[in-house]
C-alpha cells in the first residue's frame, strides 16, 4: 500500500484520469459528501464482500475514508485478497474538505 495525497488525487481527477475510487465509510457518510468513487463500506470489506471490485486486483484502486485511518486498514485487508497497487488517500475526506471544500 502506498498514500497518495488530497492535491495529487485532485490534479489526477481535474485531469481527466479514469480512477478506480473506492469509498469505506458509511452509507451516510457516502451520501453527505462523497469524490465519486464507489461505496463499499470497510463492515463489506472485511467480511470479504469485494465482488463488486474483485475485477482490479491488477488495476491500480485509490481508497479513501473519512480520515485514512479505515482505508488505510481496508487497504491491508484488500492486499490479502490479492489486490497489489492500493493507494490510501491521506486526510481522507476532512483534509479534501480542508483543502478544497465540498
Amino acid at each position: 500500500m502506498q498514500n497518495i495525497t488530497v492535491a495529487e488525487l485532485k490534479s489526477r481527477i481535474d485531469a481527466g484520469e479514469k480512477l478506480n475510487l473506492v469509498d469505506v465509510r458509511e452509507p451516510h457518510e457516502h451520501a453527505d459528501f462523497n469524490i465519486g468513487g464507489l461505496l463499499l463500506p470497510l463492515g463489506n470489506v472485511r467480511m470479504m464482500q469485494i465482488d463488486d471490485i474483485d475485477e482490479l486486483k491488477g488495476e491500480e484502486v485509490i481508497v479513501y475514508c473519512r480520515s485514512g485511518n479505515r482505508s488505510g486498514q481496508a487497504c491491508m485487508v484488500l492486499e490479502q485478497y490479492g489486490f497489489s497497487n492500493l493507494k490510501n488517500l491521506q486526510g481522507g475526506m476532512l483534509e479534501w474538505e480542508a483543502v478544497f471544500g465540498r
